[in-house]
């Protein structure tokens, strides 16, 4: 049997206020306009809802059963009216975005805890990934924004790219390290040292190699090699093995164990920024959480 749910809600209504003209004013409406909506409910019901007690109508026990339906149907378009009205303001909704590990880290957390702090009604998810993983899951849909370097959006797949920071490619050591105090950093000072590598499907290691080849260095003695970023750091900061890590992203993790040498190379420049899919039109909430991060990252 298919109830008008707005009936029902009506009823309501009327057993709050105790009487239909109580209840037609609440509303809005006429009596009545509201005891014909009653007529129709009983006649769909095929029993009456409301007993005479002199002038009155008082609702029976399947009335009164009936109203905190329509009690859950007037919460439940309250409900949605708010979160339509937070939506039109950009302040609810979800937000889906992507990141390689090193991003994802403690790079993200301050704007991330911002963003929930000023929308707690979003909802937030976050993936991480190798760039390749990330570009599939934003062509599939999975996600809709990617922040990550500026060669996961090839103009080919119709991604969109938009800077936000440049993080910068640098060798890294630990803190004590013998070349740690040199002021200038040699190809052949890289080449005697042993090498915690990046996975091969990485970005980073790819950058890494091209900048080594261009910059003379011959060869890398490998001594380990990860696709785990807490891995490096924590191996890095407790042996002598030197690694390549982008700066920016970096930087809260350096403490007082771990520095970059004063070693470049055009090859390292990184641009980091948000991807998106270029014939998806964006969301409020989307705009709202790379206006902060545009904020952030320049001041």
């Amino acid at each position: 049997m298919k109830i008008d749910p707005k009936h029902l809600a009506q009823l309501s209504v009327i057993v709050e206020a105790g009487s239909f003209q109580s209840a037609a004013n609440r509303l809005g409406t006429t009596q009545p306009a509201l005891s014909r909506n009653m007529k129709a409910l009983e006649t769909r019901l095929g029993t009456p809802l409301f007993h005479r007690e002199g002038r009155r109508s008082v609702a029976n026990s399947l009335a009164l059963r009936l109203a905190r339906n329509g009690m859950a149907i007037r919460l439940a378009e309250e409900q949605a009216g708010i979160v339509a009205d937070q939506t039109a303001k950009g302040s609810v909704g979800e937000l889906r975005i992507g990141a390689p590990p090193i991003v994802s880290g403690r790079f993200l957390s301050e704007p991330m805890t911002r963003f929930i702090r000023a929308n707690p009604n979003c909802s937030v998810e976050i993936r991480t990934g190798l760039v390749h993983e990330l570009r599939s899951m934003l062509e599939r849909g999975q996600i809709d924004l990617v922040f990550g370097p500026d060669s996961l959006a090839e103009p080919m797949d119709g991604l969109v790219f938009e800077e936000l920071i440049d993080d910068g490619v640098g060798v890294m050591c630990r803190s004590g390290h013998v070349l740690a105090t040199r002021k200038q950093i040699m190809a052949s000072d890289l080449e005697a040292q042993v090498w915690l590598a990046h996975s091969r499907g990485s970005l980073l290691r790819q950058q890494t190699e091209a900048a080594m080849t261009a910059s003379g260095v011959r060869s890398m003695q490998i001594g380990c090699e990860t696709d785990s970023i807490r891995s490096v750091l924590e191996i890095v900061a407790e042996t002598d093995l030197i690694t390549t890590m982008p700066k920016a992203t970096t930087a809260p993790y350096l403490e007082d164990r771990l520095v970059f040498l004063p070693f470049d190379h055009p090859q390292f420049h990184r641009p980091l920024g948000a991807i998106r899919r270029g014939n998806t039109r964006s969301s409020k909430i989307e705009d709202s959480f790379l206006h902060l991060l545009r904020q952030m990252f320049q001041s």
